[in-house]
């Protein structure tokens, strides 16, 4: 089986293109699992089923996905784009920084604008220094960008938490931003 594709897949079709297989999500972002199984093509000469489904869901270390108590639904935890779904977040207080990793190429325009989120609902951060220099890794030569997430809490920005411990929050003014060196 491939996980990567299969998992590449579910983000595709929960994050940001339901409609390519006629998938209904609720206002949530919750789809139905038999209906998710049966309007997919098979991925990679696999046919998805429930054991594919939360095999890749329970052992993703992404933990980009969440299975209903009833075991009958699933949902992105975060990273919709064109999906316009309203997840019920964690809202809490952040640690004093938190992390985004970019591409060098992408550092005057955000040194412009700051953060912005773009097609995405909001914009995504972490508390480690190693996961930002993975994501900024896959879009060219890394930048990590440091992000002082308690002052702007203080300032009235709201930050919340998915299920995966991914940090989320509208925009970064460039003012909380500090560019470190790599």
């Amino acid at each position: 089986m491939n996980e990567k594709a299969i998992s590449q897949y579910l983000s595709f079709i929960l994050r940001h293109k339901p409609e390519e297989i006629d998938l209904i999500l609720d206002r949530e972002g919750w789809a139905n699992i038999e209906e998710l199984i049966s309007k997919s093509q098979p991925i990679k000469n696999v046919a998805l089923d429930e054991e594919i489904i939360k095999n890749i869901v329970n052992n993703s270390d992404k933990k980009r996905f969440q299975i209903s108590d009833d075991g009958k639904f699933i949902r992105a935890v975060q990273g919709h784009s064109t999906v316009s779904v309203d997840i019920t977040l964690k809202k809490l207080v952040p640690p004093i920084s938190l992390y985004h990793g970019t591409a060098q190429r992408f550092v005057e325009s955000i040194k412009e604008q700051g953060l912005i989120s773009k097609e995405r609902q909001y914009v995504h951060l972490t508390e480690s220094k190693n996961t930002a220099l993975s994501v900024g890794t896959r879009y060219g030569k890394p930048h990590i960008l440091v992000i002082r997430a308690l002052e702007m809490h203080k300032s009235g920005f709201e930050f919340f938490q998915a299920e995966n411990e991914v940090w989320l929050v509208k925009h970064v003014p460039i003012e909380f931003i500090s560019f470190l060196v790599e």
